[in-house]
C-alpha cells in the first residue's frame, strides 16, 4: 500500500462560504461590490494562529483540495496525495486553508453566480480577473478567517503563480512560498495556446458571445477542443508515447473515427470536461494566465519584482514539463538570490510532464515534506 494511501484521508469535509460586502478594486479599472469565496479548510488553527497553509488552485481546480464529500465519496480532492494527517502538508499539524477564485465555477463569485445589479446570471458580464485580484480577495479571507500571516502559501501551474504574488503583494503576511511548476510569466507559446483554445469556444455557435445560459445552451464542442489542446500541453512526450504509442483501438478504418487509442483519450477527456466546466470561466482563467507578470512593471527583471518579497522559497520544477520548463523556474531562483533571499530549489526527474506536481512521486512528496519540516522546526 502507498505510503500516502486513503487511509491518510482528511476523511468527510464540506465547503463553506465567506461574503463580502467590501467593494474590491480589480486591476482592470473593474469593482467587484459584492462577492464570495467557497473554501475548505482541514486540520485545526493552533493558538497563535502561526500554523495556517494556503492553497493556490491550477486552472480547473478548486477549493476541494483534500478529503471526500458525503454525498459524493468518489469525489476526492484534487491534491489528496499532498495534504492530509501524515502527508507532506501534514494536517496533523498545519491548518489549510483551499480556496476557489472569483471567477471560477465552482462556487465562487463568477460567471455562472448572480448578478445583483440585474439579478440574473453574469455569465459574459463578469469582469475579467487577474491573479492579483485572487491574491487581494484571498487576503481578504485570510482577515475574515483571522489569519495575520500564512505559514505558508503554495500551489503548482497557476497556483504557484499565485504564491509567487503573495510574496510580493503581501511580503508581511507569508513566511514561506511554495513554488512548483510554475513560471514568472507565459511563454509566447504559452500565450498561443491558450489562444487557440479560446478561439475553439469563442467559435462554438452555442456560446452565444457568453450569455448561452440565457439560451439553455451550452458551447460544448468549444469547450471539448479547448480541453483537447490543453490536456496535449499537460503532459509529456514519453508520458503520450508510454500510454499510447502508435496504438489503433481496432484496426484501420480509413474514417475520421477515433482511430488510435490517443484520439480516443483525448476525445473522452474533452466531452468529460466540456459536462463539468463553464466557458466564461475558462475565458478568464487562461486570460489571467496570459496576464501574470510581475516583472513587466519594472522593466522586465524580475529581481527588481521580487524585491519586496521576504518569504522563504521552494522552487520545484519538473524535467519533463516543456508547458512550464525547469529553465523558467530557474528564472525565479536567480532573481531570488539576486535579492539574497533564502531559497531552495528542486528540480525532479519525472516523466508526466506539467501534470506531475498532481501526482504521487516519492521523492517529489519528500521534499515538499523536508522542507515544510523545516520550516516549522
Amino acid at each position: 500500500m502507498s505510503e500516502y494511501s486513503q487511509s491518510q484521508s482528511v476523511g468527510i469535509v464540506a465547503p463553506q462560504t465567506a461574503r463580502f460586502s467590501e467593494p474590491l478594486a480589480l486591476r482592470s479599472g473593474a469593482f467587484l461590490a459584492d462577492y464570495e469565496l467557497v473554501y475548505e479548510t482541514y486540520g485545526t488553527l493552533n493558538a497563535d494562529r502561526s500554523n495556517a497553509i494556503l492553497i493556490c488552485h491550477a486552472l480547473n481546480a478548486s477549493h476541494h483540495v483534500a478529503g471526500t464529500y458525503a454525498d459524493e465519496p468518489d469525489n476526492v480532492g484534487w491534491w489528496d496525495n499532498m495534504v492530509g494527517p501524515g502527508k507532506p502538508v501534514d494536517t496533523n499539524r498545519f491548518f489549510v486553508v483551499g480556496v476557489n477564485n472569483l471567477g471560477s465555477c465552482f462556487g465562487s463569485s463568477g460567471p455562472l453566480s448572480i448578478n445583483p445589479a440585474t439579478g440574473k446570471a453574469w455569465g459574459a458580464d463578469f469582469p475579467l480577473v487577474t491573479v492579483e485580484d485572487w491574491v487581494d480577495a484571498q487576503a481578504r479571507l485570510a482577515d475574515h478567517l483571522g489569519i495575520a500571516k500564512f505559514c505558508a502559501v503554495m500551489g503548482g501551474s497557476l497556483g504557484g503563480m499565485q504564491a509567487l504574488c503573495w510574496s510580493i503583494r503581501y511580503p508581511s503576511r507569508v513566511a514561506h512560498a511554495l513554488v512548483i511548476a510554475a513560471a514568472p510569466n507565459l511563454s509566447a507559446q504559452n500565450i498561443a495556446f491558450n489562444e487557440v483554445a479560446r478561439q475553439a469556444i469563442l467559435s462554438d455557435p452555442q456560446f452565444s458571445d457568453g450569455h448561452f445560459s440565457e439560451k439553455g445552451e451550452k458551447p460544448r464542442l468549444g469547450l471539448r477542443v479547448a480541453r483537447m489542446i490543453g490536456h496535449i500541453t499537460y503532459i509529456s512526450d514519453e508520458q503520450m508515447a508510454e500510454k499510447f504509442g502508435r496504438q489503433l483501438r481496432e484496426g484501420l478504418k480509413f474514417s475520421f473515427a477515433p482511430e488510435f487509442q490517443i484520439e480516443s483519450y483525448l476525445r473522452y477527456q474533452g466531452d468529460k470536461f466540456a459536462e463539468y466546466y463553464d466557458a466564461n470561466t475558462y475565458l478568464r482563467v487562461t486570460k489571467a494566465l496570459d496576464y501574470f507578470d510581475p516583472a513587466a512593471e519594472h522593466g522586465g527583471s524580475l529581481a527588481k519584482a521580487l524585491a519586496p518579497a521576504s518569504a522563504k522559497f521552494l522552487v520545484v520544477s519538473f524535467t519533463t514539463d516543456w508547458r512550464f520548463s525547469p529553465e523558467r523556474s530557474r528564472e525565479i531562483v536567480k532573481a531570488l538570490i539576486d535579492n539574497r533571499r533564502d531559497v531552495a530549489y528542486a528540480e525532479i526527474a519525472a516523466p508526466n510532464g506539467h501534470d506531475a506536481f498532481l501526482l504521487e512521486d516519492p521523492r517529489y512528496l519528500a521534499t515538499v515534506r523536508a522542507y515544510l519540516n523545516r520550516a516549522m522546526s
